[in-house]
């Protein structure tokens, strides 16, 4: 990519699909790719928590950023992360291989830089210490992970990596108006970029500035959220936006094997199994849950194309 900034838009955070023999199942994992690009997304965020990367060895973690940017061949970015280790050390060796398959930006997870009870200060300071340890040309993003605990950008922490010229993608899950407003006034004229993970937030967000939604829901109807992203500034997009967020209460069933169940009716060869979840945990109502939410979906992007 030659311009600095990413797209805005659509991001959706990348299942990893398995074999029954708790394989990463590439072939599953390419024709994924396909189904994201063909429904209109603007980027990949691959390695990620619902791509289950705190139960991928090193090895998959690296294999699997490397396949997504192969398969994407140019046509979205793709950014990654996988750096899941408590060391510094570790944190650098793993984000430097992450760096090495070609990824369009290497993504920290804001948890991993300092302990849930230690200071601003120190997160800086150990960010600080990975920044020098790694080539200047790599290009960053954060994410706030809420796994194994959440570390919402405070504005010290925002304003000092906004500061530093190295960061791009801030995939935001605060899920909190005002704290996303006074981060996209921090970013302002920056090259950081907030792309908003929660529904509920995301269209007065995207008024305020945002760059666009990165989120679970992006697994199961991006093109309404693509619908949302174009018209929002010359259309009411209230009823979308409503909608879009009462839909997403079904992360709260049997995430991520639902979203597979979802993708296996709209065609893709994918498996349900799952490191994070077992995938008998999605009952029979669960699935109904999960066809009519599909229903609803085509029915709501009918509508929208009168």
């Amino acid at each position: 990519m030659k311009e600095k900034r990413f797209p805005g838009g659509v991001w959706p955070v990348m299942l990893t699909p398995f074999t029954e023999e708790n394989q990463v199942d590439y072939p599953a994992l390419k024709e994924l790719v396909e189904w994201y690009i063909e429904n209109g997304v603007d980027g990949l965020f691959a390695v990620c928590q619902s791509s289950e990367m705190f139960k991928l060895t090193l090895e998959e973690r690296v294999g699997i950023a490397a396949k997504v940017k192969e398969f994407a061949a140019g046509r979205v970015p793709v950014i990654a992360s996988g750096h899941i280790s408590d060391s510094l050390e570790e944190q650098i060796h793993e984000l430097k291989l992450i760096a090495e398959t070609g990824v369009d930006a290497v993504i920290m997870i804001t948890n991993r830089m300092a302990a849930e009870d230690e200071s601003d200060e120190v997160w800086i300071s150990n960010t600080e210490k990975i920044l020098e340890a790694l080539p200047s040309e790599i290009r960053f993003g954060l994410y706030e992970c809420p796994y194994p605990y959440k570390r919402v950008m405070s504005p010290k922490v925002t304003e000092w990596c906004a500061s530093t010229g190295r960061f791009y993608f801030l995939k935001d899950t605060c899920c909190d108006a005002d704290q996303i407003r006074e981060k996209l006034a921090i970013c302002k004229d920056t090259h950081l970029k907030l792309y908003n993970a929660n529904t509920a937030t995301l269209l007065e967000s995207l008024k305020d500035g945002a760059y666009g939604y990165c989120g679970v829901m992006a697994n199961m109807h991006p093109r309404l959220y693509r619908i949302l992203y174009d018209r929002y500034q010359t259309e009411d997009m209230t009823e979308l936006s409503e909608f879009l967020t009462m839909a997403a209460l079904i992360e709260r069933q049997c995430y991520p094997v639902n979203a597979k169940y979802y993708l296996n009716l709209e065609g893709l060869h994918m498996g349900l199994h799952s490191r994070v979840k077992n995938a008998e945990e999605l009952s029979e109502t669960f699935k109904k849950e999960v066809k009519m939410l599909r229903n609803l979906s085509e029915r709501m992007e009918k509508s929208l194309k009168r």
